[in-house]
C-alpha cells in the first residue's frame, strides 16, 4: 500500500509540473491595444470582402456591429467560436447589428457553418495582415508548422469588438490565450446596452 501511495503522489507531482509547464508555454495575449479601447472610434482600416472588393471599417457607421478577428479555418478554437456566434445570429440582427468576421485567410469552414445555420454574416479578408498590423493584433509565428506552407507564419490575435452605430468601440476583448473567447451571450449583452 505505501508503494501505491508513493506512486500516486509521484504521478500527481509530475502531472502538476506538466500543467504548470504547459501554462507557462502558452502564448499570452496582449492587453487591448490603445486604438481598440472602449470609448475610442474604430480605426479606419481596409479589408477585402468575399467577392474581392475593398471594404472599409468606416462603412460600418450607421449600424451597431459585432466584429471578430479570427485566426483561420485551421484553428479549432476559431471555428468553434464562429459556430457559437452563428447560433446567436438572429439575436444579433434582431438588435439591428451586423456580424463581421475578419481573418487573414479565407474561411471556407466559416462559410459552411454559416450556411448550415442559415445565417448571413460578413466575412472580411485581411490576407496581408495590414489591418492586424495597424491595430496591433499580429501574432508572430503563431501558425502551427504543419499549416505554414499554406497560411504563412503570422496570424491575428483573436479579438472581439462591439461597436455602436456611431463607430465608437463599446466593448473590446483580446483573448489572453489562443483558447479563450468571450461568450456570445456577453457580446449580446453588450449590444443590448446600446439600445
Amino acid at each position: 500500500m505505501p508503494d501505491n501511495l508513493a506512486w500516486m503522489i509521484g504521478a500527481a507531482v509530475i502531472l502538476l509540473i506538466a500543467v504548470v509547464w504547459m501554462f507557462l508555454r502558452m502564448k499570452r495575449g496582449p492587453s487591448v491595444p490603445v486604438a481598440l479601447r472602449p470609448g475610442r472610434s474604430l480605426p479606419d482600416f481596409v479589408a477585402t470582402d468575399e467577392q474581392g472588393n475593398p471594404v472599409r471599417s468606416t462603412q460600418l457607421i450607421g449600424s451597431p456591429t459585432v466584429m471578430l478577428f479570427v485566426r483561420g479555418n485551421w484553428c479549432p478554437f476559431c471555428t468553434s467560436q464562429v459556430a457559437d456566434l452563428t447560433r446567436h445570429y438572429k439575436d444579433i440582427v434582431d438588435l439591428g447589428a451586423k456580424l463581421i468576421f475578419v481573418s487573414p485567410k479565407p474561411l471556407e469552414t466559416t462559410r459552411r457553418v454559416a450556411e448550415f445555420f442559415e445565417v448571413e454574416f460578413d466575412f472580411w479578408l485581411d490576407d496581408q495582415l495590414n489591418a492586424a498590423k495597424q491595430l496591433d493584433l499580429v501574432m508572430v509565428a503563431a501558425v502551427p508548422s504543419d499549416h505554414r506552407k499554406e497560411y504563412g507564419e503570422d496570424t491575428v490575435w483573436p479579438t472581439a469588438l462591439v461597436i455602436d452605430a456611431a463607430g465608437i468601440i463599446r466593448f473590446s476583448d483580446v483573448s489572453s490565450t489562443i483558447v479563450d473567447r468571450p461568450d456570445p451571450k456577453l457580446l449580446l449583452n453588450e449590444l443590448r446596452k446600446l439600445q
